[in-house]
C-alpha cells in the first residue's frame, strides 16, 4: 500500500446544484488551493493517499468537489467515508455545503436557461426538491453552512475568502511602463499618462538614455508639476490596493505611459513600485518598451504631442 499523503486541511465542497459550488472552488483555486471536481467518489481514498508532484507544496490544502452529478454519489456513503477518513488521519477533514432557496435557484437555472440535472425533462423544481431530499445527510454533517439565496458570486467569493482564506492574500501587482506609441497594454487596470511632463528626448544628450539613468530622473524630476502629481498617484494607489485586496481581486496590472516608453514612464514606474515596496507590496516591475530606439519620428507623430518640454531639437524641430 503506497505511504499515505496527508495535505494539511481537506475540504469537501457540496451543495445544492446552482447554489454556488463552481464559484467557492474556483476561489478557493485562487487562494492557493489544490482542487478537485466531481471526481468519483470510489477514488476519494486514493486522491488523498497520492504524492504530490514533484517540488509542489506537501501540505497544500486539498478542496473536492462533490454533489449529485458525481458518479457513484451517495449522501450517506460520503458521511460514512468522512467518518472512517477522519478517524485514521492527522489532518483536518471538512465540508461545505452550499444551500439557496428554491425560488431562487429556479430564477438562475431560468435565467441561465440550464436544466437541472436530476429533472432535464421536468420542471426545474421538481429536481430541486429531489436534490434536497438526497443531500440532506450531508447539510446534516457539514461543519461549514453557507446559504447564498441574498447572494451575488462576488459575495460568496468574499465569505470563502473570509472562511478558508489566510487572512494575507495580496493581488499579484504589475507595475509597467509602456509607449503610446506602440499601443496600450493588455489587461491594464490602472491607466496613467505621463505625456504631461518635459520629454527627455528632445536634450541631446538624454536621448539615447532611459528613464533608469540618473541624470534622465533627475530631468523628469525637476518638472514643477512631477512632484504633486506622483504623490496624488502614490496616495490613490496606497488608497485603491487594500480595497482591491478586501474585493479579492486576484491580479492588479498598474501601467504608465509616456510617447515613446523609454524615459518618463520608465523613470515614473521605477519610482512608483520602489514607493509601493516601502509600503509593504510586491510589485513585479515590467518595462515593456524600454529596450526600443528612439525614433523623433515616434516623439512627433500626431497625437503624441508633449507639453512642457524644453530646449531644441537637434534636427531642426522645436519641441515635439
Amino acid at each position: 500500500m503506497p505511504a499515505r499523503h496527508d495535505p494539511k486541511r481537506v475540504l469537501l465542497v457540496t451543495g445544492l446544484s446552482g447554489a454556488g459550488k463552481s464559484t467557492a472552488l474556483d476561489t478557493l483555486e485562487d487562494l492557493g488551493w489544490e482542487v478537485v471536481d466531481n471526481m468519483p467518489l470510489s477514488l476519494l481514498n486514493r486522491l488523498i493517499a497520492t504524492e504530490p508532484a514533484a517540488g509542489a507544496d506537501r501540505e497544500r490544502p486539498l478542496a473536492i468537489g462533490l454533489d449529485s452529478r458525481t458518479r457513484g454519489f451517495s449522501a450517506e456513503r460520503i458521511v460514512q467515508a468522512i467518518k472512517a477518513m477522519a478517524a485514521e488521519a492527522d489532518f483536518a477533514i471538512e465540508t461545505l455545503y452550499l444551500d439557496c432557496g428554491t425560488p431562487e435557484l429556479v430564477r438562475r437555472y431560468s435565467e441561465t436557461r440550464r436544466r437541472h440535472p436530476l429533472a432535464p425533462d421536468r420542471p426545474a423544481t421538481d429536481g430541486i426538491a429531489e436534490e434536497r431530499e438526497m443531500m440532506a445527510p450531508l447539510k446534516r454533517w457539514a461543519d461549514h453552512l453557507i446559504d447564498t439565496t441574498e447572494m451575488d458570486a462576488n459575495l460568496l467569493k468574499q465569505q470563502v475568502r473570509t472562511r478558508f482564506g489566510a487572512g494575507d492574500e495580496a493581488p499579484t501587482l504589475t507595475v509597467q511602463s509602456f509607449g503610446f506609441a506602440r499601443g496600450l497594454p493588455r489587461n491594464a487596470d490602472l491607466v496613467f499618462d505621463m505625456r504631461f511632463l518635459r520629454n527627455p528626448h528632445w536634450e541631446r544628450g538624454l536621448r539615447e538614455k532611459t528613464g533608469l539613468d540618473p541624470d534622465v530622473a533627475a530631468y523628469v524630476a525637476a518638472d514643477e508639476a512631477y512632484e504633486p502629481a506622483l504623490t496624488k498617484i502614490e496616495e490613490l494607489l496606497l488608497t485603491l490596493l487594500p480595497r482591491y485586496q478586501a474585493e479579492g481581486k486576484s491580479y492588479v496590472s498598474i501601467a504608465f505611459g509616456c510617447t515613446g516608453g523609454r524615459h518618463r514612464s520608465v523613470h515614473v514606474a521605477d519610482r512608483v513600485a520602489r514607493r509601493l515596496r516601502a509600503a509593504g507590496f510586491s510589485p513585479t516591475l515590467d518595462h515593456r518598451d524600454l529596450a526600443t530606439p528612439p525614433r523623433d519620428g515616434i516623439e512627433r507623430s500626431a497625437g503624441a504631442q508633449d507639453a512642457g518640454t524644453s530646449g531644441q531639437a537637434d534636427d531642426g524641430f522645436q519641441g515635439d
